[in-house]
């Protein structure tokens, strides 16, 4: 049998498979590279294949190596490759995730364009295999019809708006519910209890607000179990927790997908590279919140957050921006005023001696050696 036809089809297939390989991880690339280039956005050069994975990778290995000092300047930290090309090249540039280019925007301006999508043109991007194991498809990850029906229940959920999210609910099926389970356990207890831990903290180095904190919820709850109409009053906790969400955000960045070539203000962006909006850097940017951006300062929240952040809100998102904002972040703000105010009535406490500061990102940022502090009841 004659296996030339066989060979010459078999090789027809492994040079197609070649030259839509290297379309998509080299032409693309240095397309992407010239157009935004053209438009004075640089960046790190794309490195065949990884992108600039491998020198992220290995900075911050360098750089989270080991404990720091005592000091909530822990942008460079967690991400020394932005804080690094920030100097180089600016505060927006491009970056790669392996062959998949990402224009990093810190405009606050770009950034509550890009969040409220109004025209679709952002959507998040898919999950990853390791987002997807731990968070499952459920809110957070979800697109489309199954985000807009998962988020009018969870929506009911919070704010007990009617009795038919209850029916409603009879809809999902069991891989649904155990999805849902697995969001809101991860973004949901994790956040909550990394916000805790990160209050705690703070309130525990820097006394002066613990005892302001302590005599607000003695004058407003007393001795009593906190209700909701107390909680509600208590504005110098509000101020303390949105400092932490400052200094310590759940998440050090939000990325979302352009769907297709698109105007971002003054720049043109081609189809199927993601934006990464750098929430932790955003918190931190001394242009925003001034020379003491890494001090801890509730005072800056004292009359909310256009306030303190020059009118700019959009700087400042520690549970995202827009319709798909934290459906569970009044509840969790909420939680941990109780444990905060429960605590205060009870305890003053001060940092453990034994306590290593080593803020590390996985996933949500959280102290390494977890927080250790010395109670001591009144």
């Amino acid at each position: 049998m004659d296996i030339l036809p066989f060979f010459s089809l078999g090789a027809g297939f492994l040079f197609y498979a070649l030259i839509k390989f290297f379309h998509k991880v080299w032409w693309i690339p240095m397309r992407i590279q010239f157009l935004m280039g053209s438009q004075g956005i640089r960046g790190p050069s794309y490195r065949f294949i990884y992108g600039n994975t491998k020198e992220i990778s290995t900075m911050r290995e360098k750089s989270m190596g080991g404990p720091m000092e005592l000091s909530h300047h822990i942008f460079p930290r967690l991400q020394p490759h932005l804080h690094s090309w920030f100097k180089l090249y600016g505060m927006s540039f491009l970056q790669w995730h392996g062959a998949t280019a990402e224009l990093v925007v810190t405009d606050p301006e770009f950034v509550k364009e890009i969040m409220n999508n109004r025209e679709q043109y952002y959507p998040k991007p898919e999950a990853d295999v390791f987002t997807k194991k731990i968070t499952g498809d459920g809110l957070v990850a979800s697109k489309g019809e199954k985000w807009t029906k998962l988020r009018k229940l969870a929506n009911h959920a919070f704010h007990a708006e009617s009795l038919k999210a209850r029916v409603d609910t009879q809809e999902i099926s069991v891989e649904g519910i155990i999805d849902e389970c697995k969001t809101f356990y991860t973004a949901g207890h994790g956040t909550t209890t990394l916000l805790l831990s990160w209050a705690i903290l703070l309130l525990a180095i820097n006394t002066d607000w613990q005892e302001k904190a302590r005599q607000e919820v003695l004058k407003v709850l007393g001795c009593g179990r906190p209700n909701s109409e107390g909680i509600s009053r208590l504005k110098l906790m509000g101020m303390i927790i949105s400092e932490t969400l400052r200094l310590y955000p759940p998440a050090v960045s939000l990325t979302r997908k352009v769907q297709r070539e698109v105007r971002l203000q003054n720049l043109i962006l081609p189809a199927n590279m993601n934006l990464n909006i750098p929430a932790l850097a955003l918190h931190h940017d001394p242009k925003i919140w001034g020379e003491d951006a890494h001090l801890f300062k509730p005072e800056r929240f004292s009359e909310g957050v256009a306030k303190a952040t020059n009118n700019r809100p959009s700087a400042y998102i520690p549970f995202g921006l827009g319709p798909r904002v934290c459906v569970g972040s009044s509840f969790a703000i909420d939680e941990v005023k109780i444990v905060l105010a429960m605590i205060l009535q009870r305890y003053t406490f001060t940092l453990s001696p034994n306590y290593i500061h080593s803020p590390i990102q996985v996933i949500a940022i959280r102290p390494k050696h977890g927080v250790q502090v010395v109670l001591h009841a009144f």
